[in-house]
């Protein structure tokens, strides 16, 4: 894979030629382009930037890397070492760090590494600020420290333990009744910071769990991004059990998805739906998430009296628009849940405790639960690109085609036909056009899809 930058990070696969793949020669020239933004942004080198790792085999190395080159460059390190994207992103806000980088290649196999950025409130950089990281790491003019001013590297390997700590404070969250439960759960911690993570919430909540892929050994038991065809060893396991739900996350724990007791994938797409659901009858007020995401956020946002805005996919977008219209919960459909209470990210932690939340207002069952909501079918389809693809003049022809229809092209094309909608763009991680489709039917719904296909294929 080609070396990707862009505003959600830095990612590719690791070892082969700089430039070309992830090695240490890109790790140490993105993380001091990284180091010299903050140093001009505050024109100072008293910084701290806080580090932390997923559990990918080349993360320990990658991590020691990371760590020394801000040291070189003059600037202090809070190490959390093996954790997740949701608490690296809490620990920056509040413990007063002046931005944070997560080693870690999300949802991708474990082939791949990579970097995320942020700010000092722990949220994403800016675009105009990630394109300013960008410039920086394709040149060599950077300035390192002699022996006496090198930034300190400290080890804060309980932040996880506060991160969950801090969750279990809100007010949201009925602690005591969740403890009350008797419910039994099957969790799938992939082999990374999961594992950790997950069980700790629930040993604090007294939920009895079954933890499986549970070693942290820097393989993965099966393809990481959490959808139903990666996940059939869990739904056995929920089955098997008799587990009244299972919970499953990716490898940096921002993405968050559930299967009911008959281990039936409760869908990623639902996830910031049921939890939305929670939080909003709770706490009024607006939600956002993307043009990908289920038209189920907007009914059940609607149900509530409440008003849904969309945005272009990323996390960037979401907490940008949150802000701009103060909404009260958000995400993506992927699986993320971002509640703002806590902190501007998509957190699988907090969001399964307000899924926990939401169990103890009812004596239903997942499956039924899952009943409350409109039922949507989406289909997603990838396109490989060429490096010669024009991909926006393909995208181009495409709306000027269905034009009638008023394509919304913040993000790629997004079509609203009358039952159904379909939406292309160019992934922000992987060199792929992605298509999603919705409708009332899983048939119609792979049917527009394979069109949609067909249709890009037949101008590229």
């Amino acid at each position: 894979m080609t070396l990707i930058k862009n505003i959600s990070g830095f990612r590719g696969t690791v070892g082969g030629p700089p430039k070309e793949n992830l090695t240490p020669f890109d790790i140490v020239t993105s993380v001091s382009a990284f180091c010299k933004f903050l140093i001009e942004k505050y024109n100072t080198k008293e910084l701290i930037i806080t580090t932390g790792r997923d559990g990918r085999a080349s993360g320990e190395n990658f991590h020691t890397i990371v760590n020394r080159t801000i040291s070189l460059m003059g600037i202090d390190v809070i190490d959390t070492g093996l954790s997740t994207t949701p608490t690296l992103c809490w620990g920056v806000l509040t413990n007063d760090s002046n931005g944070g980088i997560m080693i870690t290649a999300s949802h991708n196999p474990e082939e791949y590494n990579g970097l995320k950025f942020f700010n000092e409130d722990g949220e994403f950089l800016s675009r105009e600020d990630m394109n300013k990281v960008i410039k920086y790491s394709n040149s060599t003019n950077f300035e390192y420290q002699n022996t006496m001013g090198l930034g300190s590297i400290k080890i804060y390997d309980n932040l996880i333990e506060d991160h969950v700590h801090e969750i279990l404070n809100l007010d949201i969250i009925p602690v005591e009744k969740i403890r009350s439960m008797d419910i039994n759960v099957v969790v799938d911690g992939i082999n990374s910071g999961g594992a950790i993570a997950i069980p700790l919430l629930l040993d604090k909540l007294s939920i009895k769990y079954k933890l499986i892929n549970g070693e942290i050994s820097g393989k993965f038991s099966h393809t990481p991004e959490p959808l139903a065809e990666n996940l059939t060893q869990l739904s056995e396991e929920v089955i098997k059990h008799k587990a009244d739900f299972g919970i499953a996350v990716d490898p940096d724990v921002d993405r968050l998805v559930f299967f009911d007791e008959k281990g039936i994938i409760f869908g990623e797409e639902y996830t910031q739906v049921v939890c939305s659901d929670y939080v909003l009858s709770n706490k009024k007020g607006n939600t956002v998430s993307t043009l990908s995401s289920s038209n189920a956020m907007k009914d059940i946002t609607m149900k509530h009296g409440c008003e849904y805005f969309h945005t272009a996919v990323g996390e960037m977008n979401v907490v940008k628009k949150m802000k701009e219209v103060n909404a009260v919960v958000g995400g993506e459909g992927g699986g993320g849940i971002i509640y703002p209470d806590l902190h501007y990210g998509r957190d699988a932690l907090i969001g399964t405790a307000l899924f926990l939340s939401l169990l103890t207002t009812t004596k239903e069952k997942v499956s039924e639960i899952k009943k409350r909501y409109s039922l949507y079918f989406m289909s997603k389809l990838k396109i490989k690109l060429s490096i010669d693809l024009d991909v926006d003049s393909i995208l181009s022809g495409i709306s000027e085609k269905y034009s009638k229809y008023n394509p919304i092209l913040i993000d790629g094309v997004f079509i609203d036909f009358e039952s159904s909608w379909v939406h292309l763009r160019k992934s922000n991680t992987e060199p792929i056009i992605r298509i999603f489709t919705e409708s009332k039917s899983k048939e119609e719904a792979d049917k527009l899809a394979k069109e949609f296909y067909d249709i890009v294929n037949s101008l590229s």
